[in-house]
C-alpha cells in the first residue's frame, strides 16, 4: 500500500512538474519582445484640426485608469488585498464614470494608462475604443488617438485562480494633429522566467507640428515599473530623461507624464509612508532633472491610494501618495496644475491637470 501511495504521488508529481515546464516554455516561445523603438501604426485617426504654436495655453490630463477595475469598492493581491479582476457590472460602472469625469475637463490632451483592448480581467473589452469615441464632442471637435502596449500576455498564470490573457497599455489623444508616434521600450528589471508573464514597460512619445515653426511639440505619456526593488524604476528613469533632453536639444517643445510610481519633492511631507512593510513607491528628486526642467505636480491631494483595502471615507483610513503629474522642459511655462478630488470612486488614481505654455526660444 505504501509502494502504491508513493508510486501515486510520483506520478502526480511528475505530471504536475511537466506541466510547469510546458507552462514556462509556452510562455518564453509566446513571450511578447517589442523592439527598442516602433513606430505606432496602430492609431485611430479622428481628423483632429486645431492648430498649435508657439505662445499658445493648452491642457493636459493625465489619468490612471486602472483597467477600470480598481474603484472605491476594490483592493488589489500585489497591494496586499485579495482581489485580482472585476465583474463585468464593475468594468462597466468603473469605465462610465470615468469617461464622465475626462468629459468633464474637456482637455486638449489626455494621457490615459492602464488601458485595456482585450484581457480576461475585463471581459475582452476593448476600453481604448470607448474612450476614443466617448472623448469627441461638439466643443473640442475629433481626437487624434495612438496606443502602445505595455503588458501583453495571453496567459498570466498568477495569482490563484490565475489573472489569465492580458493585453493593455498607454492611450493619448490629441485635439492637434498627431504627426507621429513611437513607442519606445524601457529596461526591463525582470529576468526570465518571472519577465515572460510580466510587463514592458514603455514610452507612447506622439510629436505635434507646430504652426509657423519647424520645432514640434513632443508628448511622452509613461507608466514606470511599481513592483520592483527599486532599481528598474529608477533604469526607466534615467532612460525616460535621456530620450526628453535629446528632443530638448534639438529645439523641440516636451512634456511627459503619467503614473511615475515614485513620489514627487515634497510628497512624502505631505502623505508620510504608513506601513513600510506594504508597497512603496520610489522617490524622486529635484537634482535629477538637468538646470531649467522642472516637476509638475500637486501636493494638496493625493494622487494615488494604496489597495490593501476598499477605500475607505475616512482619510485618515487610507495610504495615500502623490505619484502622477509631469516633466516640463525650459521652454513650457507651467501656468497651474491640479490633482481633481475625485475620491478614487472609479479608480485607485485621481486624475491631474496641467495647463502649460509653449514659451519664445
Amino acid at each position: 500500500m505504501a509502494k502504491k501511495i508513493l508510486k501515486i504521488a510520483g506520478i502526480c508529481l511528475g505530471v504536475i512538474l511537466l506541466a510547469v515546464i510546458g507552462l514556462v516554455g509556452w510562455l518564453t516561445v509566446t513571450e511578447y519582445k517589442p523592439d527598442a523603438i516602433e513606430d505606432i501604426t496602430d492609431t485611430l485617426d479622428s481628423g483632429a484640426n486645431h492648430t498649435l504654436y508657439v505662445g499658445k495655453s493648452l491642457t493636459i490630463l493625465s489619468q490612471n485608469t486602472g483597467y477600470c477595475g480598481l474603484g472605491a469598492d476594490a483592493d488589489f493581491f500585489m497591494d496586499g488585498g485579495r482581489d485580482v479582476a472585476p465583474t463585468g457590472e464593475q468594468e462597466t460602472a468603473n469605465r462610465n464614470g470615468i469617461i464622465q469625469q475626462l468629459q468633464a475637463q474637456a482637455a486638449d490632451v489626455y494621457f490615459l494608462q492602464e488601458v485595456d483592448t482585450d484581457s480576461s480581467r475585463t471581459s475582452g473589452v476593448d476600453q481604448r475604443l470607448f474612450y476614443h469615441i466617448a472623448m469627441r464632442d461638439e466643443a473640442t471637435g475629433p481626437y487624434d488617438d495612438a496606443y502602445a502596449l505595455n503588458y501583453s500576455c495571453d496567459f498570466v498564470p498568477y495569482p490563484l485562480p490565475p489573472m489569465g490573457k492580458v493585453h493593455s497599455g498607454l492611450q493619448t489623444l490629441s485635439i492637434f494633429p498627431v504627426e507621429h508616434a513611437r513607442r519606445i521600450a524601457l529596461p526591463c528589471p525582470f529576468s526570465w522566467p518571472v519577465r515572460t508573464a510580466n510587463l514592458k514597460r514603455c514610452l507612447l512619445v506622439s510629436r505635434v507640428p507646430l504652426d509657423g515653426s519647424d520645432k514640434e511639440l513632443v508628448l511622452v505619456n509613461l507608466h514606470l515599473e511599481a513592483y520592483d526593488d527599486g532599481e528598474g524604476k529608477a533604469a526607466q528613469t534615467k532612460a525616460l530623461l535621456d530620450v526628453l533632453t535629446a528632443e530638448y536639444e534639438k529645439g523641440n517643445y516636451v512634456i511627459a507624464g503619467g503614473d511615475f510610481n515614485q513620489t514627487f519633492p515634497g510628497a512624502l511631507d505631505a502623505f508620510p509612508i504608513q506601513d513600510p512593510s506594504l508597497w512603496t513607491p520610489g522617490v524622486l528628486e529635484n537634482d535629477i532633472l538637468p538646470e531649467g526642467w522642472q516637476f509638475a505636480c500637486d501636493l494638496a491631494v493625493p494622487s494615488c491610494r494604496l489597495l490593501n483595502h476598499p477605500y475607505d471615507p475616512d482619510p485618515a483610513g487610507n495610504q495615500f501618495y502623490v505619484i502622477d503629474g509631469f516633466i516640463l522642459s525650459p521652454n513650457v511655462a507651467l501656468n497651474s496644475v491640479e490633482t481633481l478630488d475625485m475620491h478614487f470612486q472609479y479608480t485607485d488614481h485621481n486624475p491631474v491637470a496641467v495647463r502649460v505654455t509653449l514659451t519664445s526660444p
